[in-house]
């Protein structure tokens, strides 16, 4: 039974890798988050104004950071590979989709590896499934940084739900965990785009729901959930929930059996043995 329950580890975390991972992971959600708090004294709104644009230059250096010291010393040939093939399988299920009414078969995959290989996969495979379909679907732009993190923070939580868990009720775990990651998806990538629009020319009924630099929390915080509900919640991100609910309920099962073999076969987490031959 515990050999059943034990989880692979395709990428070890160290507590080095596992503290710098925890510290980017809340620098990088401030990056989103920011508005709500961007309070400056009267005259100083120009800095608030600027901000977005710091951070476009300074996520990427960030994502780099976690990414070169998670697969620094903990990711080998095995793992590599298997990133490599999972990468690909997601980047070209992205564009069958399209986002077409919030259709996108990019997430629940990252779900099923990160529940099966553990969070230091989930975290990487998020950043580079979200860049190799940037690639390939020409999606490349100052975006594209935000939707690695908030990918790689999906399957980072992926691989941190309880391990025990297991048949039906791990399946209907990961479809909920894949119903709010949805949503999360859809809330942060809004708040990072909202600022853009203050003082842009907007939809006659959303032009009041603009971001206010410097004004209070509660104040930006009430227009962003008006605008978000109205522009996405109802809209793109309860089609991306139901089809990440309907894809881990329908083909999470086989997935997950087809990912548990091949992370038995690679066999991860033995040591490396070497057998003597024995001398004539």
């Amino acid at each position: 039974m515990t050999e059943f329950l034990a989880r692979p580890r395709a990428v070890r975390l160290t507590p080095r890798s596992a503290l710098v991972l925890t510290v980017a992971a809340v620098l990088g959600l401030s990056m989103f988050f920011w508005p709500l708090f961007a309070a400056p004294p009267p005259g100083t709104q120009a800095h608030t104004v600027d901000a977005p644009f710091v951070f476009l230059f300074t996520l990427p250096v960030l994502i780099l950071i976690v990414l070169a010291e998670v697969s620094g010393g903990g990711i080998d040939s095995k793992a590599l590979a298997m990133l490599g093939v999972l990468s690909a399988i997601n980047a070209g299920l992205r564009p069958l989709g399209a986002g077409t009414g919030g259709v996108e078969l990019i997430f629940f995959l990252l779900v099923l590896a990160g529940r099966v290989f553990g969070p230091g996969f989930g975290f990487v495979l998020g950043s580079t499934s979200m860049f190799a379909s940037a690639l390939l679907t020409a999606g490349v732009g100052p975006w594209l940084p935000f939707q690695m993190l908030s990918s790689s923070l999906l399957g980072l939580g992926a691989g941190l739900l309880p391990n025990r868990v297991r048949g039906r009720w791990e399946i209907a775990m990961l479809g909920a965990y894949g119903v709010v990651a949805a949503y999360f998806f859809g809330f942060v990538m809004n708040l990072w785009s909202w600022p853009f629009l203050a003082g842009a020319s907007m939809d006659p009924n959303t032009a009041g729901l603009a971001f206010v630099p410097g004004d209070d929390v509660g104040a930006n915080l009430h227009r962003f959930l008006v605008f978000t509900l109205l522009t996405s919640t109802f809209g793109w991100d309860t089609g991306r929930a139901l089809t990440n609910l309907v894809a881990i309920v329908l083909v999470g099962p086989a997935v997950l059996a087809t990912l548990r073999r091949a992370a038995r076969r690679a066999a991860f987490s033995a040591p490396a043995t070497f057998e003597a031959r024995a001398q004539s």
